[in-house]
């Protein structure tokens, strides 16, 4: 998501657009490194940033000029990274089963029935090669990101989304599937 200054709420004159837009640039980089400490993922905490800027222009009206911009800017740093770790600990549950299962596949186990083994492997499948050869060396290789980043000349981040990106697509998967069985 990007800010464009032009779609939002005008102020009085461009002296508001000018002077929003200075104080969120100098106080960026401290917000940033704020936000990296409980969220250690640039993209996610570039994210969060973004949002916050949004949430920070609509309410700049209300802004006191005597109080220091990055201590109320701050503020909002915390809310948004708040309501981010929210959304990520409810997608984690979410997936939390369908990992299971993926970790149960990818040792070999016989633990889970047979249909839900079937639909694990059909779904692993339809990832795409990078995706499967990730998922593959993370949870049958035992490898780490950082090996894996090297392997496959990809950012250890870029690794991390891939990975995060086939849980979801794996667990959406395997709930189609079985739902189609049940019907």
């Amino acid at each position: 998501m990007e800010v464009t200054f032009s779609s939002m709420p005008t102020t009085d004159n461009n002296d508001g657009h000018e002077r929003f837009t200075r104080l969120l640039l100098e106080s960026e980089p401290v917000m940033l490194r704020s936000i990296l400490v409980s969220v250690p993922h640039r993209t996610d905490a570039r994210e969060i940033l973004q949002e916050t800027a949004v949430a920070l222009w609509r309410q700049f009206e209300n802004y006191d000029p005597a109080r220091p911009f990055l201590n109320w800017a701050m503020g909002f740093a915390r809310i948004e990274t708040r309501r981010f770790l929210s959304r990520e600990s409810q997608r984690a549950q979410l997936s939390e089963k369908a990992m299971e299962a993926l970790e149960q596949e990818m040792q070999g186990t016989s633990e889970f029935d047979s249909a839900l083994e079937r639909h694990l492997a059909t779904c692993l499948g339809k990832l795409s090669e990078k995706a499967q050869r990730q998922v593959r060396g993370y949870y049958l290789e035992g490898h780490t990101p950082e090996t894996l980043s090297q392997r496959e000349g990809r950012t250890v981040e870029a690794i991390y989304k891939t990975i995060q990106r086939a849980r979801r697509e794996l667990q959406a998967c395997i709930e189609r599937q079985m739902k189609s069985e049940l019907a």
